[in-house]
């Protein structure tokens, strides 16, 4: 137990939790625009499932290092570029990203709801949790070779994927009703995907875009938008006509 007393474990367990937290953001959203078109009784159980799945595949992944290691080998090589297998699921997970976003985009603008959904709750939550778990995957994928750069110490990294995932649960009902409350937080989430799914792209193609970038462009609008929204509630509201 000499590790407890250990202050260099203790600062790579908080600065590998505060990445795994920020790395779960993308995640986090994503799991709340999904979400919004369940019925609102399944929201927090589809929700609960997605982020406990991102938890054990994440853990899972740690415990197959070596594995994740061989996922880098080239798998095939087109003309002068290698292709592995963390390519292909960080760009086909990016492709997943953009096609999703825009799509919710457009039915958010036209005001189209998936018939299907509505006619079927059932088969709507299993579509849900189905993407979920896919996104998850590459999500994963990018927590874990994160984590793998930072520490070579096992229990330190299921550590913060453990506490990481448990913020993101705790968060996961007030993020996403906020979002469904606000139309515009919306827009912009879906735009924050829009662009994690361009990243995601980008890695797989071996251009690698700092993350921090991504961040701070949404965290800078979502500032803006909530000073709007303040400013809105200040706003006195216009008599109707008649009165």
């Amino acid at each position: 137990m000499e590790w407890l007393s250990d202050p260099a474990i203790w600062a790579s367990l908080a600065t590998l939790t505060v990445l795994e937290i920020v790395l779960g953001i993308d995640n986090l959203v994503f799991l709340s625009i999904i979400t919004q078109r369940l019925p609102a009784a399944s929201r927090a159980r589809a929700q609960r499932i997605g982020l406990m799945g991102a938890l054990f595949m994440r853990l899972a992944l740690l415990g197959a290092i070596s594995w994740i290691a061989g996922l880098t080998t080239t798998l095939i090589t087109i003309g002068d570029f290698p292709v592995s297998w963390r390519d292909v699921i960080l760009g086909g997970g990016g492709l997943f990203l953009l096609a999703k976003a825009t799509s919710e985009i457009h039915n958010t603008v036209e005001g189209e709801e998936s018939h299907d959904e509505k006619k079927n709750g059932h088969a709507g939550f299993a579509a849900a949790i189905a993407q979920i778990m896919l996104l998850d995957l590459v999500f994963s994928l990018d927590s874990v070779i994160t984590a793998v750069g930072m520490t070579d110490n096992l229990p330190v990294m299921m550590a913060a994927v453990i506490i990481a995932v448990l913020v993101m649960l705790f968060a996961a009902a007030p993020v996403g009703e906020f979002i469904r409350r606000h139309p515009t937080t919306k827009m912009l989430a879906l735009s924050f995907l829009l662009l994690v799914g361009v990243a995601l792209i980008a890695d797989g193609l071996h251009f690698h875009i700092p993350r921090g970038y991504l961040y701070f462009a949404i965290f800078f609008s979502m500032l803006v938008e909530v000073l709007n929204l303040l400013a809105a509630r200040r706003r006195p509201k216009k008599p109707a006509i008649g009165d």
